[in-house]
């Protein structure tokens, strides 16, 4: 388990109605309709997200945070470099509820050394929050573009 030596910051928000319903961040700058995909029961004309899209968009800002800063740190460029996430959810095998699978598609078009690439790809999956929360967890897999 992990365990910080101090909190920097506390993300906070509330949701009701579970995948058929709302959540809102306390701040109020996240504020939005929740409606399950057709995938899982919604119909193809419900308006509102999910918690997978949810995940998704924040698992791939904060991967391509963490990109940015490592890049840095290789003296690498990662200007118009971009993180797109693909999360799935489905039955998982030994368990009584459902899990998810990540695949994190990275594109560094100005960084031509593969192996470089990959080594900036690999260290920044060491540093990210979000894959250090899951790690041993959900089958994550890294795409260079």
């Amino acid at each position: 388990m992990i365990q910080l030596t101090k909190t920097l910051y506390t993300a906070r928000a509330t949701a009701e109605g579970g995948r058929d319903g709302h959540t809102a961040s306390d701040d109020g700058k996240l504020d939005v309709k929740l409606t399950p995909p057709v995938e899982l029961g919604g119909s193809a004309d419900s308006v509102g997200t999910n918690p997978e899209q949810l995940f998704a968009a924040g698992y791939a800002s904060c991967f391509h945070s963490a990109l940015k800063l490592v890049a840095r740190r290789m003296k690498l460029d990662a200007e118009d470099s971009s993180v797109t996430a693909a999360v799935g959810i489905g039955p998982a095998e030994g368990m009584l509820g459902y899990g998810l699978v990540v695949e994190l598609t990275i594109a560094l078009p100005k960084v031509d050394d593969r192996d470089q690439a990959q080594q900036l790809v690999d260290t920044s999956h060491q540093v990210c929050p979000y894959s250090n929360a899951i790690r041993g967890n959900v089958d994550v897999t890294l795409t260079l573009a």
